[in-house]
C-alpha cells in the first residue's frame, strides 16, 4: 500500500470512541421511541442517569422528550441528589414521575425491616410501571459494573411478573433489537451497556454536564463499616464500636443513603475523577454498594425478582 492509498479519502469520517458510544445509546434511545408505546426513563440523579437523560434529550432535540422520567425513592436520599434531579427536570422541561417507597410501606405492600430501603425498591418499581402502563424503561446499568449485569442485553425482556429470566434473553446480533412482548410484559432498555465508568466521566467532561456535588472531592464525617467508608447522615448513624472521623471523600456512585459509601479522594474536578478512575481497579459499585455484597449471585437474584 502507498503512503498516498493509505490516505482518508474524501469525505471519510469516523466517529471517535466516545461519540461512536453516543450514537448507539442514541440510536436505542430512538429505537424505543418507535417499537414501544409508553417508555419511561428510570431517572435517580444519579451520573448514569443524568448521562442517559443527556442522550435522550439529544436524540429528539430540538423536539421535547417524548416520554416521562421516573425516579424510584427510597425516602432515604442525598440531598444534594435530589436538588440535581429537581433541577435538571425543571432545566430539560420534562415530566417527572415518583415511584414512592414510603407509599408502599404505608400500604402493607412490603415491610421495612431497615436499615437500607433498597431490596423494598423492586416491589416500587413495578407498581409505577403498572400505574404507568410503561411498556419499556430506560436504566443506566452498564455490563462493566457487575457480573449479573454483564449477562444483560440492551433490550431486556421481563415478564408479566416483572421478572428477568437469562435463558429467555433474545439475541442481538449487528445491532438489531427485537421488542416484541405480550400484553402485561415490558422492556428493561439500557443505553449504556457497552459504556465503562471512565466512559462516562470522559463524556461528561466532553459535554460538561453537571452533576451533585458529592461526585467530587469534599469534607465530610465518615465511618467505617466492612471495609467501606459510610457518611454520617440523619438516616444512617454510627454504631457504639464505629468511630467518626472527617476525611477528603468523594462518591462514586449513588443511592440509599443508608448502604452507599465513598472512598477517599482529592479529585474535586472532572478531569482529576477521570485520572483517579483510570487506574482504579475496582468498579464503584464493588467498592462502594454494600447492597451488591449480599452474595456472590446477590444481583442476579433481585434482578430475576424484577430489580433494575
Amino acid at each position: 500500500m502507498t503512503e498516498l492509498s493509505a490516505l482518508p479519502t474524501v469525505g471519510q469520517y469516523e466517529l471517535s470512541h466516545l461519540r461512536a458510544l453516543e450514537a448507539e445509546a442514541v440510536h436505542i434511545i430512538r429505537e424505543v421511541a418507535a417499537e414501544l408505546e409508553r417508555p419511561v426513563l428510570l431517572f435517580s440523579g444519579g451520573k448514569d442517569s443524568i448521562v442517559m437523560l443527556h442522550l435522550a434529550t439529544k436524540a429528539f432535540r430540538p423536539g421535547r422528550l417524548p416520554f416521562p422520567v421516573m425516579h424510584v425513592d427510597t425516602g432515604h436520599n442525598f440531598e444534594e441528589v435530589i436538588a440535581t434531579r429537581d433541577r435538571l427536570v425543571d432545566e430539560y422541561g420534562v415530566r417527572l414521575v415518583v415511584a414512592r417507597v414510603q407509599d408502599d410501606i404505608d400500604a402493607g405492600r412490603v415491610v421495612d425491616t431497615g436499615p437500607s430501603r433498597n431490596p423494598l425498591q423492586t416491589v416500587t418499581l413495578l407498581r409505577g410501571i403498572a400505574e404507568g402502563r410503561f411498556d419499556a424503561a430506560f436504566g443506566g446499568a452498564r455490563r462493566d459494573e457487575e457480573k449479573a449485569r454483564a449477562k444483560e442485553r440492551v433490550f431486556s425482556l421481563r415478564d408479566e411478573f416483572g421478572q428477568w429470566n437469562p435463558k429467555a434473553q433474545r439475541p442481538e446480533v449487528w445491532n438489531l433489537y427485537n421488542s416484541r412482548h405480550r400484553r402485561g410484559e415490558h422492556m428493561r432498555v439500557f443505553p449504556l451497556s457497552n459504556w465503562t465508568e471512565y466512559d462516562i466521566w470522559a463524556y461528561i467532561g466532553a459535554e460538561q454536564i453537571r452533576l451533585p456535588e458529592i461526585y467530587y472531592a469534599h469534607t465530610r464525617p465518615v465511618f467505617r463499616r466492612d471495609g467501606m467508608l459510610l457518611a454520617v447522615h440523619p438516616y444512617l448513624s454510627p454504631g457504639p464500636d464505629e468511630q467518626v472521623f472527617e476525611t477528603s471523600v468523594r462518591f462514586r456512585t449513588v443511592g440509599d443513603v443508608t448502604c452507599t459509601g465513598c472512598v477517599e479522594s482529592t479529585a474535586a474536578t472532572v478531569e482529576e475523577v477521570i485520572a483517579e478512575t483510570a487506574v482504579s481497579r475496582l468498579t464503584e459499585r464493588g467498592a462502594t454498594r454494600a447492597d451488591d455484597r449480599i452474595s456472590d449471585a446477590g444481583m442476579e437474584d433481585r434482578k430475576r425478582e424484577g430489580y433494575f
